[in-house]
Formats: C-alpha cells, sequence, structure tokens
C-alpha cells in the first residue's frame, strides 16, 4: 500500500511569501561558464541573475542576446539587472545604458567616477532605468559604505540609489543593518555575503560564519519593504564556490522559515 501512495512534494522555497526575492550576483561565477553558472543555481533552486558581461558580453548580437535569454528561461532564470559596470567616461556611460536597453533590463548595477554622476543623471531620466551604486568597502577609494553613495546621490534622480553589498558596508565599520533601514528609498539591488570582520581584514565567509546578524537582516528587509533582489555574491574558493553557495542559501533560506511571525 505504501508504494502505491505518491511521495509527497517538497515544500516552496520559503521566500516565496516575500516582497524579496533570492539572486545570485554574476561575478560569483567569473571562473565559470554560463552553463555552469544555470546548472549552479538550477540545484539551488534560485531564479534570480544579475548579468555580468563574462557571460553576455557588451558587443552581443540581438541574436545572441536572444539566445542568452532562451537559455536562461529553460531553466527558469530571469536575468533582472546588468552589472557591476564600471564607467570612466561619457562613452562608457552610454555603452552601459544601450547595452541594458538591449538586454531587456531595467536596473544597472554601475561605479562611475564621480564626476559622472551629472551625466548618469541624464541618462536615468532619458532612458527610465534604477541606477543602483555598487559599494565597495575599504578595497577602493571610490563609493566605499552607504553613507557614502546617499551623500553622491541624494540630491539627484530618485532612481539613482545603491547596491547595498552588506559585507563590504561592514568591512567599512558601518552597520549595514542600519543603513538599509535608513537608506530602503534607494536601496535597488542588495548583495548578501557574510565577513569575518568590520575592517579590511575582514574576508568573505559562508553566510552565517560571519558577523552579520542575518535575522535581524531579513526582518528589516520586511520591515522596510524592499521588493529588490537579495543576490548571494559568494566571493571564497572561487575556483571552486559550489558548496558555500549551496550553504549560504540553505542558511538565509533558514533564517527566512525561522523568523517568519
Amino acid at each position: 500500500m505504501l508504494s502505491a501512495q505518491e511521495r509527497p512534494g517538497e515544500q516552496p522555497p520559503p521566500e516565496t511569501n516575500e516582497k524579496f526575492k533570492i539572486g545570485m550576483a554574476g561575478y560569483t561565477f567569473v571562473n565559470f561558464d554560463l552553463d555552469k553558472t544555470l546548472e549552479t543555481m538550477e540545484k539551488v533552486n534560485v531564479k534570480y541573475l544579475c548579468i555580468k558581461d563574462f557571460h553576455l558580453p557588451f558587443n552581443s548580437t540581438d541574436q545572441e542576446i536572444a539566445a542568452f535569454h532562451k537559455k536562461l528561461a529553460a531553466k527558469g532564470v530571469t536575468g533582472y539587472a546588468v552589472g557591476p559596470i564600471y564607467m570612466k567616461t561619457e562613452k562608457e556611460v552610454d555603452n552601459a545604458f544601450e547595452y541594458a536597453k538591449r538586454v531587456g533590463v531595467k536596473t544597472i548595477v554601475g561605479v562611475p567616477n564621480v564626476e559622472l554622476l551629472p551625466y548618469v543623471d541624464k541618462k536615468v531620466k532619458e532612458y527610465d532605468f534604477k541606477y543602483a551604486i555598487h559599494l565597495h568597502g575599504p578595497d577602493i577609494a571610490l563609493y566605499p559604505d552607504a553613507d557614502d553613495v546617499w551623500n553622491h546621490t541624494k540630491d539627484l534622480d530618485p532612481r539613482i540609489g545603491m547596491c547595498l553589498d552588506i559585507g563590504h558596508d561592514l568591512r567599512n565599520g558601518k552597520d549595514p543593518i542600519k543603513d538599509l533601514k535608513k537608506y530602503h528609498s534607494r536601496v535597488f539591488d542588495i548583495h548578501i555575503k557574510d565577513v569575518t570582520g568590520n575592517t579590511k581584514l575582514g574576508y568573505t565567509v559562508e553566510i552565517g560564519r560571519g558577523l552579520i546578524d542575518f535575522p535581524a537582516f531579513v526582518k528589516m528587509l520586511r520591515k522596510v519593504g524592499y521588493t529588490g533582489v537579495c543576490s548571494l555574491e559568494h566571493e571564497k574558493n572561487m575556483k571552486d564556490p559550489f558548496l558555500g553557495i549551496a550553504e549560504a542559501i540553505g542558511y538565509f533560506r533558514g533564517v527566512i522559515q525561522t523568523t517568519k511571525k
């Protein structure tokens, strides 16, 4: 009799009923092709990808872009943004916006030179895109934390904000949970990771092994009503990141489940 019964299926991912989504930052797969990227995402049941140019080059033809999206769709994956893209000239800003338009996304994760921000403001108005400046902690002087991005963008078009990298924010001595609360109206993308310290010496570890209070972070996502993607950017063992990716996604989903009211 038991053998004749239908086996019960898996429960849906715990983020199914949340406003926010779980994704992957393309940079995680800098050492792997798109097929391996999508295979990994399928195994951990993640459906959103921030597209990097090593998977879809800037000079891709319309046919190549269509083939790229077809390959993603076959795995149930949506490419929701492009970047991070570094921009040092107005021409590079032009190229990035046109690339995003051709790819068919409405969000650019960018790192523009500060003097280009007025030009970025102009392009955002022209294209009606969201532009999320990626912060980098103490590793480079350009946009080290959420305070810095806010101070550079608060008087610009409200579609210009930040990609809040919570690990790098902490490594620059800031509190990413408080920063999410403070700046949520300008947080258009989030890179999730965990780190070992709140200085430059801190380094990436699997989520749950570092200093970030992920239960408090998830509760803040709900409190501010974040509707974007929380994309894992896993920067440990990048030549063999797969077990770390699975652990990090699993831990984050466990936190989502156990903090539900």
